[in-house]
């Protein structure tokens, strides 16, 4: 069953896409999951693979931000700058921004 997150109208989404040069199909949200080329360069930085991220999707902890975006987070056991954050636009695709590492949730 997909996973329930505010949604954005594919016209407010598109402004991300031309951007996209790495994607894949996610099972838990039902839809593509597509990288900004911010995204892949953070994960570069961060020694991220998509891999980690493939799983950070499937499997993190998910936190909405606001209408259509959210955090999703996960701790990998074998990293030591865990939390791994996807910072998330979602809409007709699930857009990933950026990749942080050592992320720690603010208190609403």
């Amino acid at each position: 069953m997909a996973e329930h997150l505010h949604v954005l109208s594919s016209d407010n989404s598109r402004q991300f896409c031309d951007r996209m040069s790495e994607s894949f199909h996610s099972a838990r949200f039902a839809k593509r999951v597509s990288l900004t080329n911010h995204a892949i360069e953070a994960m570069a930085k961060r020694h991220v693979t998509l891999a980690e991220v493939k799983i950070l999707i499937e499997q993190g902890s998910i936190r909405e931000k606001g209408h259509g975006h959210a955090w999703i987070s996960h701790h990998f056991p074998a990293r030591g700058d865990n939390l791994v954050c996807a910072a998330v636009v979602v809409g007709d695709t699930l857009i990933v921004k950026t990749i942080m590492v050592d992320w720690q949730q603010r208190q609403p």
